[in-house]
């Protein structure tokens, strides 16, 4: 009999000050913006979800857990390259992925131009085909720290199996 879970994760970031400087990274892909995202790390809002989402399904906590914001080691680190340590630990328990919906949240940037190469980018890593990690996006309709534009939110669901 396979075994199968599903998981589910969230997550938000701030935009920085345009001061700062800080590329937009979205799928673990630069997104051009007049801000990027504060954070220990690239703070890839959609990468964060797709993790909690990932380890959540195996029962194996939280990115906070993994990548504490409290270790310099993590600080600016790439979130593909977390992503990789994830499907590491999931791989080491004989878990795989299935299949991945990921949905940002918020007014803009708008994904829609970015979306294939946010699909080409990180399906590879989730050793998925690109039909089978789903990229979408939604606004707030202009409601709360999303709809006024202050950052980003955004969701996961994956499905994992074993055997």
């Amino acid at each position: 009999m396979t075994a199968q879970r599903v998981g589910q994760g969230f997550d938000v970031h701030r935009f920085s000050s345009p001061e700062a400087r800080r590329p937009l990274m979205l799928m673990g892909c630069e997104i051009p913006h007049d801000r990027g995202l504060e954070g220990h790390s690239d703070a890839d809002v959609m990468l964060h979800s797709l993790m909690d989402a990932l380890l959540g399904a195996a029962g194996l906590g939280d990115i906070g857990l993994h990548f504490p914001d409290t270790d310099a080691v993590y600080r600016g680190a790439d979130s593909s390259q977390l992503l990789e340590k994830v499907m590491g630990d999931l791989a080491e328990r004989g878990w795989r992925v299935v299949n991945a919906d990921v949905c940002l949240i918020g007014e803009r940037p708008k994904i829609g131009p970015h979306r294939q190469r946010m699909r080409d980018r990180v399906a590879p890593l989730l050793g998925l085909a690109p039909d089978a990690l789903n990229v979408k996006a939604t606004t707030t309709e202009k409601l709360g720290f999303t709809g006024r534009g202050e950052g980003l939110a955004a969701q996961a669901v994956v499905l994992i199996q074993r055997g």
